[in-house]
C-alpha cells in the first residue's frame, strides 16, 4: 500500500491507497505553526497510516513550494523556505520518502486515474488561497530543471489594462502576479471593481445573477488571458481546474470562448474541465510519486 501525506497551510492530511488505489485510510489534522511542530505532525500521520497500511508502505509528501535542487532545502513555500524538509522527514520516519509541489501532486492524480487519465499532456491548476499548476506528461511528473515547472501564478497578468497596472502586491515581492488576480482575494477584487461592493469568494458564488455575472466576468477574462499563455506554450491536451474557486460551475462554460479569442491558433479544443477528485486529489498524488 501507498501513504500519501499533503501538508497545507492549514490542514495536514493522510490517505492510504491499496493497489487498486482505492481508499483505506483518511486523516486530516490542523496544521501547526513551528516547523518541528509540523515534522512531528507528519510522523503521527504516518504512524496511524501505518497500522492500516503495513511497516513497509511507502510515504509521499505534498508541499507547497518545491525542495530545491541547487541547496537541498525548501523554496517558494512561506513558512518552509530554507527548511531541509525532505532530509529531516527522512531522519525523523527512518525511511526515504518522495516529495513534490502540492500542484504537482493534484496533477499527478488526475492524470492517473481522474478527470485527465486518458490524456498525454496534461495541464493542472489550482485556484484557491494561492494560485499553483503543474504538468504532467505521459503520466510522469515535469519539475523542470529549477523544479519550478508549472508556476504560471507567478507570471505577470497578460496584456494587463492601464486600470490593472501595476497589480496588488504579491507575497513573492512582486506586483501583478497573476495569482493576486486569480485567487480568492482576486475574484473578491473583481466584485469590488465590478459592483462597487466587498463579498467573499463563497458569497459571489451563491450571489444574485446580476452583481455574480458582472464580477465572473472580470475574474473569467483574467483568468483565459493567463491561461492562454501557458496554452501558447505547453498545448496541453486537457486543463484540470481544483482548488475551491473550480466549484463554481460558470467557469466551464465562460472560459473556452475566451480562450478561443486569445490562443494563437485558428481554432480551440482543448478540454477544460473539473478535478475528479476534488479536495482529494493532492493527497492522492502524494502517495502516487510512488509507482
Amino acid at each position: 500500500m501507498k501513504i500519501g501525506i499533503d501538508l497545507g497551510g492549514t490542514k495536514t492530511e493522510v490517505i492510504v491507497l491499496d493497489a487498486d488505489l482505492g481508499e483505506r485510510f483518511r486523516k486530516r489534522v490542523a496544521t501547526p505553526e513551528a516547523y518541528q511542530n509540523r515534522i512531528d505532525a507528519i510522523c503521527s500521520l504516518v504512524t496511524d497510516a501505518k497500522a492500516v497500511a503495513g511497516p513497509d508502505a511507502t510515504v509521499g509528501v505534498g508541499t507547497p513550494g518545491a525542495l530545491s535542487p541547487h541547496t537541498g532545502r525548501m523554496q517558494n513555500a512561506e513558512n518552509l523556505v530554507g527548511k531541509p524538509l525532505r532530509s529531516d522527514l527522512e531522519s525523523a520516519l527512518g525511511q526515504t520518502i518522495r516529495m513534490a509541489n502540492d500542484a504537482n501532486c493534484f496533477t499527478h492524480s488526475e492524470a492517473i486515474d481522474g478527470a485527465a487519465a486518458r490524456y498525454d499532456t496534461v495541464f493542472g491548476v489550482i485556484l484557491g488561497t494561492g494560485v499553483g499548476g503543474g504538468i504532467n506528461i505521459n503520466g510522469e511528473i515535469l519539475s523542470g530543471q529549477n523544479a519550478i515547472a508549472g508556476e504560471w501564478g507567478h507570471n505577470p497578468l497578460p496584456r494587463m489594462t492601464d486600470s490593472e497596472r501595476p497589480g496588488a502586491p504579491c507575497y513573492c515581492g512582486r506586483r501583478g502576479c497573476i495569482e493576486t488576480f486569480l485567487n480568492g482575494r482576486g475574484l473578491t477584487r473583481a466584485y469590488l471593481e465590478r459592483c462597487g461592493e466587498m463579498a467573499s469568494p463563497e458569497e459571489i458564488a451563491k450571489g444574485d445573477t446580476l452583481h455574480k455575472a458582472a464580477a465572473l466576468d472580470l475574474y473569467v477574462d483574467r483568468l483565459a488571458r493567463a491561461l492562454a499563455s501557458v496554452i501558447n506554450i505547453i498545448d496541453p491536451d486537457i486543463i484540470v481546474l481544483g482548488g475551491g474557486l473550480s466549484n463554481i460551475d460558470q467557469l466551464y462554460e465562460n472560459l473556452p470562448p475566451l480562450l478561443r479569442a486569445h490562443v494563437f491558433s485558428d481554432g480551440f479544443s482543448t478540454p477544460v474541465v473539473k478535478a475528479k477528485h476534488g479536495d482529494s486529489s493532492g493527497v492522492r498524488g502524494a502517495a502516487l510519486l510512488w509507482p
